[in-house]
């Protein structure tokens, strides 16, 4: 490693916040699975206000919805990682957007699950 590596200047903390925000902006304005999550995550939270639901099931969906975006998120920068990296169909290029992509809808159903459980004995 040379020595410009080695004595990195450090930017402020309150910058890592902008550069945070910056990334969470890019990703809502570019890819539209996101945006499908964030109106799901919309109506779910209506629905939790309208339901009155308890406390832990609060915790529950909340952790639904910040953990399907939050993957999400890092499918977009392992998407963008791979096609930086290589711009020829790899097979393994292949296989990395794949299981991110494989990671989000696990995670998905999960969020599916875990609002069936919530709201339909509200329902019914």
């Amino acid at each position: 490693m040379g020595s410009q590596g080695k004595y990195k200047k450090r930017h402020p903390l309150y910058k890592s916040f902008v550069y945070a925000f910056q990334g969470i902006w890019g990703v809502v304005k570019s890819e539209r699975n996101l945006k499908i999550h964030l109106s799901v995550a919309v109506v779910v939270i209506g629905a939790g206000w309208y339901f009155s639901v308890s406390r832990l099931e609060w915790l529950f969906l909340l952790s639904a919805i910040f953990g399907t975006i939050t993957l999400e998120m890092i499918n977009s920068a392992i998407e963008r990682t791979v096609d930086l990296i290589t711009g020829d169909i790899h097979p393994l290029a292949k296989q990395a957007k794949d299981i991110a992509a494989g990671s989000v809808l696990m995670y998905a159903i999960f969020a599916v699950m875990v609002g069936l459980i919530i709201f339909l004995p509200k329902l019914f």
